[in-house]
């Protein structure tokens, strides 16, 4: 099966067409934040033969699936990182975790010190400024963590959006739900 193949040909039958997405400017820290009820996670039929289990994220559409049996998929939408900063690939959920800790990559810390040179020694699970969330999946390949994460996040102003670091964020209550209904091993596809 081809990656994009899932989601092309054929993913929603009786999906709308992707919403716009929703500006930063929007809210801020502290605001109350109206998610459009189109982003709700859903139920959606998708094509036959998708095994059950199986996280794709289309990075192009900003949504999440996760299968659930034959034709039918749980949808998510997501934020996902700046052009060029996006996991892509297969990868397995290697481990799965309630209130992460988060600490920067050395690399994002290179990259752009002025906002994450002050976080080097990490933030504690449940911190107002732990982009984390409440629930996070962490993406290997193999024995080797890849780093890229699909998580929720305390700025839900974000999701609908490209940019960042590159991990997959999600409102935290979706998170959540994608977390309970996942296991330790699933597949994961970026596409």
């Amino acid at each position: 099966m081809q990656r994009r193949g899932f989601l092309i040909g054929g993913l929603a039958a009786g999906v709308a067409g992707t919403m716009g997405t929703v500006g930063a400017g929007m809210a801020q820290a502290g605001q109350a934040f109206e998610f459009p009820a189109e982003w709700l996670p859903a139920d959606v039929a998708i094509r036959p033969g998708v095994p059950p289990g199986l996280i794709q994220v289309d990075t192009a559409s900003l949504w999440v699936y996760l299968t659930l049996e034959d034709g039918l998929a749980r949808r998510y939408k997501c934020a996902v990182g700046a052009t060029g900063r996006n996991f892509s690939g297969r990868a397995r959920v290697g481990r799965k975790a309630e209130w992460p800790s988060w600490t920067p990559t050395a690399s994002m810390i290179r990259e752009e010190p002025a906002i994450y040179a002050r976080y080097a020694g990490g933030l504690p699970g449940g911190h107002e400024m732990n982009p984390m969330g409440a629930r996070a999946l962490y993406l290997y390949q193999g024995s080797h963590d890849t780093m890229f994460r699909i998580h929720g996040t305390p700025q839900p102003w974000t999701v609908g959006l490209s940019f960042g670091s590159g991990c997959i964020r999600m409102l935290n209550d979706h998170a959540i739900d994608l977390y309970d209904r996942v296991a330790v091993g699933a597949e994961v596809v970026v596409v």
